[in-house]
């Protein structure tokens, strides 16, 4: 399954802070489908990420119904991605 959106990067403060993008609903619906064939833990679902010139694997954390995308500090760097800055993204939800 294959999905490609643009959405805002927001900032979780925590112990350590990581900067996400959230699922629109229509992606996340499709997620859900799938999600039990391919989940592990807590509900992750493993994706293959495609973000400007980046790509990388990582898995979307379910939140409030639907799911985050965590987005690496390498890969803001890489592409010069700001906190509230919008990204188009495309991603691929993987076989377990």
């Amino acid at each position: 399954m294959e999905c490609e959106f643009e959405g805002v990067v927001w900032e979780w403060r925590g112990p350590s802070p990581y900067h996400f993008v959230t699922v629109p609903p229509e992606c996340a619906d499709v997620v859900r489908q799938l999600a039990s064939a391919v989940t592990y833990g807590w509900g992750m679902v493993p994706v293959e990420v495609r973000l400007g010139r980046s790509r990388w694997r990582t898995s979307l954390f379910p939140k409030d119904g639907g799911y985050v995308l965590p987005l690496r500090h390498s890969v803001r760097k890489n592409e010069e991605i700001a906190l509230h800055d919008i990204v188009h993204v495309r991603l691929i939800v993987l076989a377990g």
